[in-house]
């Protein structure tokens, strides 16, 4: 039979159950007493107990007096015996006739184990909840339904068990990162999402327009600043887990709208944020993993060790040779990036070569958790300089499997040198850098009026659970990603 002939039969049934009075849409509730897998899990004690349980239809199989379906809930699938003597002719008639895979289905009945040794529910009662109008697709392979499955991730999870995992360990990660914090004193805040001046890192916004005020607003590329004046305002502890909006490129690694959480601690710096950023991944990854070796692609990941720390400078010498001590001039830097192949641009200063160096030669080389300290200061305008090298800032990023994951810093709370940090990203951007800082009054006022030492940190959250999940793309773990209209 043709898939439009199932369709059109689909639509048949349920206009047929609608005019006879037996809508199943007109169902508003449902006594769900159970779910699939703790029947599983708890079958010693719940066998012979009467259960309550719902969800989609997922297989059927008719044998004359008694039929088996498979039911699937947001923990898993348990099979359901139906069987005419228990239902009654007339139920067991409308459930043969009317249930399709695909429905939604509530089913009250006893907890067993059929002679085949498979835990079962043995209905007592099955009510239609739901039809469903379209066929399930029965396979996912290729380019083309990858594609489909970012496209219509409802589709991905109903029929592959996996995706649903994803997902669940993505809001079991972000609970563990909650408690984590919420241990250590943390309070979570939120702040606005609109901003009108973007602020808080190098990155091209996104612009809008507020009718009401006749103003030009940008959706934030950064939590940073708003929760800097929070702690200026004596908050102390604060983060926030929210999403970050930036107007780059889609691939693997990047989403134009993000998850990130940020966070500062007043009286500390950044080697505090490094013991606290190891601390906090190591607990996420036990929590959501129950172990810290994990796999990733071809690699195991140790986060039950140290993390490695070195400078930025130690990184190219080891992973490319490079002996940046040797480097006194800008012009220095320019003749060797020419001789690596890194292309420079006419506003790249020397601190900009050394970040672009190391992003081409030897970023890609950092396998296991690897803090990256010690930014040259063209890079970092939010950052304190190191002491005794003020070309370089009190900073880190986080490198795993080659990529970025977590960035801090002690954060910068001298008013004046901000303001000439402020006003070197505007000279750069004059010079043609669209992603450099702007200065922004209100915050460099807020810093006036007196900011305790600080370490802050921000980390991608999307990539890190595609750590957790053994993900190679970012749009595996991101429920719906920005995809270009079919139409």
């Amino acid at each position: 039979m043709q898939d439009n002939e199932l369709l059109r039969i689909k639509h048949e049934k349920l206009l047929e159950l609608q005019s006879s009075g037996r809508d199943p849409f007109e169902h508003v509730s449902y006594d769900v007493t159970t779910r699939s897998a703790q029947i599983h899990a708890d079958f010693e004690r719940l066998e012979g107990s009467a259960v309550g349980v719902a969800g989609r239809v997922m297989t059927k199989r008719v044998m004359g007096k008694a039929s088996f379906i498979d039911v699937s809930d947001r923990d898993g699938r348990i099979q359901v015996y139906v069987k005419r003597d228990e239902v009654g002719e007339e139920s067991y008639a409308e459930f043969k006739a009317n249930v399709d895979i695909g429905d939604i289905v509530g089913v009250t009945g006893v907890v067993f184990r059929t002679q085949k040794g498979e835990i079962s529910v043995q209905a007592g009662s099955l009510t239609l909840l739901g039809k469903s109008l379209q066929m399930l697709p029965e396979k996912w392979h290729g380019l083309k339904d990858q594609e489909m499955r970012y496209r219509q991730r409802y589709l991905d999870l109903i029929v592959n068990p996996d995706v649903k995992d994803v997902f669940l360990k993505r809001s079991k990660a972000i609970k563990a990162m909650r408690t984590f914090l919420d241990d250590r004193d943390f309070i979570e805040v939120e702040t606005p999402m609109l901003h009108s001046i973007p602020g808080g890192a190098s990155a091209r916004p996104f612009r809008t327009h507020h009718n009401a005020l006749d103003m030009e607003l940008y959706m934030r590329i950064a939590i940073e600043l708003h929760l800097k004046r929070l702690i200026v305002g004596g908050l102390e502890r604060v983060y926030e887990i929210g999403r970050v909006f930036r107007n780059e490129g889609i691939s693997i690694k990047h989403n134009p709208e993000f998850t990130m959480i940020e966070l500062y601690q007043a009286y500390t710096d950044y080697h505090g944020m490094m013991e606290l950023t190891e601390s906090m991944l190591r607990y996420i990854v036990e929590q959501v993993c129950g172990q810290t070796v994990i796999p990733y692609g071809e690699h195991e990941l140790d986060f039950g060790k140290p993390f490695e720390r070195m400078t930025m400078a130690e990184a190219l010498q080891k992973h490319a040779g490079i002996d940046w001590g040797t480097i006194t001039t800008p012009d220095d830097a320019r003749a060797l990036a020419k001789s690596r192949g890194v292309s420079v641009e006419a506003h790249h200063a020397k601190g900009d070569i050394l970040s672009l160096l190391f992003e081409e030669l030897a970023e890609a080389k950092l396998t296991q958790p690897t803090f990256i300290t010690d930014h040259p200061v063209e890079i970092s305008p939010l950052t304190k300089r190191k002491p005794g090298n003020p070309e370089l800032t009190e900073r880190f990023e986080l490198f795993i499997v080659g990529r970025e994951f977590a960035n801090a810093y002690s954060e910068l709370n001298d008013p004046l040198d901000q303001r000439r940090r402020f006003e070197h990203q505007e000279a750069k951007r004059a010079a043609g850098d669209t992603e450099a800082n702007t200065i922004d009054e209100d915050f460099l006022l807020a810093l006036e009026y007196g900011m305790p030492p600080t370490g802050g940190l921000g980390v991608g959250i999307d990539r890190f659970v595609m750590l957790l999940t053994n993900s190679p793309s970012i749009r595996d773990v991101l429920l719906f990603p920005t995809m270009r209209p079919t139409q």
